[in-house]
C-alpha cells in the first residue's frame, strides 16, 4: 500500500495517475454538448448504493471508468454556455493548476512550520486585494472557504467591538434581499432572535437608506446598539448593489460597523469598465470577496477583509502545540491567529497562478464580458412579451418569468414557471435558476461564463417558452 503515498519513489505513479485523470476530464469537457444529462437522483442512486467501498478496484484506470459512471458522466458542468443557473463560474485554466499542485504538495495555511512560502502568498494576495479596495495601510486579512464563513468573521469582529456583553441588545441591519448567511451568522453568535432588522429595498432591489436612518435612529432613541449594518455588492437573487457611499455615511453617523458582502459583485475590483458601481467600498470596516464567484477560481476561494488589522485578534486563540503566544513576539507568521479555521487548504495558490499568468486585467476583462451579456440579455426580454424581467442588472444576473398572455391567473402561471425550469432541467439542455418575488415565482439567469452569447439566451428563452407553453396546454386539456 505504501505505493500510492507521494513521495520521491512514486513520482512517476504520481505522472501517470494524474496525467490519465487529467486526460479523463479533458476529454470529457470536448465531448460534452450540454450542461447536464438529466439523470434523476433515483436513476443514480442505485449505482453509487452498488459500490462496495470494502472491496478496492486497486487499478486507478478500473477506478477511473467506475467514476466515469457514477459522477464524470451526469455532473453539471458549468463550462456550458448553457449553464445559466446559480453563481457557479467556469474556471481559469492557470487556477486549476494551482489547484493540483496545492493538492500535491498539500501544505496547511494555519502555520508557518507547516507552510513557509505558502503563508507569505497569502499575506501578498490579501494585501493586494486590500489595496484593490482602498481599506488602507492597516489593512490586512485571511482567507476562508467562502462566503458564508467571511460574513460570520466579519459578523464575529463587529460584535466584539461594540464591547458589551447585553448580546441581546445587539442589532445588526441588512437588506431584505441579502444573503441568508447574515441571519445564521446572528444565530450561531448568540444574538436575540430579534437582532437581524431587515431594511426595505427600492425598486432596483438596493437597500433604501432613507428606511436604514430610520431603523438607526429607531435602535438608538429604543437604548440598544447598532451593532453593524450589512451592505451587498452583488445580491445573489438580483445582483444588485447597496448604496455604499451613503450606507457608510450613516454607520460613521450612528457608530456602526460597516460590513460588505462583496461575494459577487468582487470581480469589480479587477474591472477597467465597472469598477465605479462600487465606490464606496473603501469605507468598509470589513468586506467579503468570493474568488471562486467572480474571479474564475476553484471552489473553495473566499476572503474576510478588514480595515484594521487589530480587530483580527478577536479570532486568535493559542495553543502550546500550534502557535505560543512567544511566537508572537518572535514574529513567526502564522495565519492561524487571523483564522476561525485550523487546517486550512493553501486555496490562494489559484488566485496566485491566475493573477501571475493572466493578470488582473485579464480577470476583469471576463467578468466585463458577462456583466455586458447580462446588459444585452436585460434588452432582449425587456422587449419580449412572453416574458416580465424584473430589473435591469448591475452585475450578470437575470431574474424574469414567462407571462402567456391568454393566461391571468398568477398561480397558474407560478406553476407554468416551476414545471418549465424543472423540464428543462431533466432535459439536460440548459440549466436555470429560480427564485421569488413578490410571493410568484420567477426564473433566474446567473451569467458567468462568458462564452454564452446572446443567441444562448435566446435559445433558452424559447426553451422555457415551450415548456411553459405544454404545461398550460395539458392543463387546459386536463380542465376539459
Amino acid at each position: 500500500m505504501r505505493s500510492h503515498l507521494l513521495n520521491d519513489t512514486t513520482a512517476e505513479h504520481y505522472r501517470r495517475s494524474v496525467t490519465e485523470g487529467v486526460e479523463r476530464v479533458a476529454a470529457k469537457l470536448a465531448a460534452t454538448d450540454r450542461p447536464f444529462t438529466g439523470v434523476t437522483a433515483d436513476d443514480l442512486a442505485p449505482r453509487i448504493d452498488a459500490i462496495d467501498l470494502d472491496r478496492p478496484l486497486r487499478d486507478t484506470t478500473a477506478a477511473l471508468d467506475e467514476l466515469e459512471d457514477v459522477y464524470l458522466r451526469d455532473a453539471v458542468y458549468f463550462h456550458h454556455p448553457r449553464y445559466l443557473a446559480h453563481l457557479n463560474c467556469p474556471v481559469v485554466i492557470p487556477a486549476v493548476l494551482g489547484e493540483a499542485v496545492l493538492s500535491a504538495v498539500n501544505s496547511s495555511l494555519d502555520t508557518w512550520d507547516q507552510s513557509a512560502g505558502g503563508t507569505l502568498i497569502e499575506r501578498k494576495l490579501i494585501d493586494w486585494t486590500a489595496a484593490r479596495i482602498g481599506l488602507g495601510p492597516a489593512a490586512d486579512g485571511v482567507f476562508t472557504s467562502g462566503g458564508t464563513q467571511s460574513n460570520l468573521q466579519a459578523l464575529l469582529l463587529a460584535r466584539e467591538e461594540t464591547k458589551t456583553e447585553e448580546l441581546t441588545k445587539l442589532r445588526v441591519f441588512t437588506s431584505e434581499v441579502s444573503h441568508f448567511s447574515v441571519q445564521k451568522s446572528a444565530k450561531l453568535l448568540g444574538l436575540g432572535p430579534d437582532a437581524v432588522v431587515v431594511v426595505p429595498v427600492d425598486h432596483d432591489k438596493r437597500m433604501q437608506t432613507v428606511a436604514l436612518a430610520h431603523e438607526l435612529e429607531r435602535c438608538a432613541e429604543a437604548g440598544l446598539i447598532p451593532m453593524a449594518v450589512v451592505a451587498t455588492a452583488g445580491t445573489t437573487d438580483f445582483g444588485s448593489i447597496d448604496p455604499l457611499p451613503e450606507i457608510a455615511g450613516l454607520c460613521e453617523q450612528y457608530g456602526a460597523w460597516m460590513h460588505v458582502d462583496a461575494a459577487y459583485g468582487c470581480g469589480l475590483l479587477a474591472s477597467r469598465k465597472y469598477r465605479h458601481r462600487i465606490d464606496g467600498i473603501d469605507r468598509a470596516d470589513s468586506v467579503t470577496v468570493d474568488y471562486h464567484k467572480s474571479f474564475f477560481q476553484p471552489v473553495s476561494s473566499s476572503a474576510v477583509l478588514v480595515r484594521d488589522a487589530a480587530t483580527l485578534r478577536h479570532a486568535t486563540y493559542h495553543a502550546e502545540y500550534l502557535n505560543p503566544r512567544r511566537m508572537v513576539t518572535e514574529r513567526i507568521p502564522n495565519q492561524v491567529d487571523k483564522s476561525l479555521q485550523t487546517t486550512r487548504r493553501f486555496d490562494a495558490l489559484k488566485l496566485w497562478m491566475t493573477l501571475r499568468v493572466m493578470g488582473a486585467d485579464g480577470i476583469g476583462a471576463l467578468f466585463d464580458e458577462v456583466c455586458d451579456l447580462a446588459a444585452e440579455g436585460w434588452k432582449l426580454l425587456a422587449a419580449d412579451p412572453r416574458f416580465d424581467v424584473v430589473v435591469e442588472p448591475s452585475l450578470s444576473t437575470l431574474v424574469f418569468r414567462y407571462i402567456p398572455a391568454a393566461v391571468t391567473d398568477p398561480a397558474e402561471i407560478d406553476r407554468a414557471n416551476l414545471y418549465a425550469r424543472k423540464a428543462l432541467f431533466a432535459s439536460g439542455d440548459a440549466v436555470v435558476a429560480g427564485t421569488k418575488v413578490s410571493g410568484r415565482h420567477y426564473l433566474k439567469f446567473t451569467l458567468l461564463n462568458p462564452e454564452t452569447t446572446t443567441a444562448d439566451i435566446t435559445a433558452v428563452l424559447d426553451l422555457i417558452a415551450g415548456h411553459a407553453e405544454q404545461y398550460l396546454g395539458e392543463s387546459l386539456d386536463r380542465a376539459c
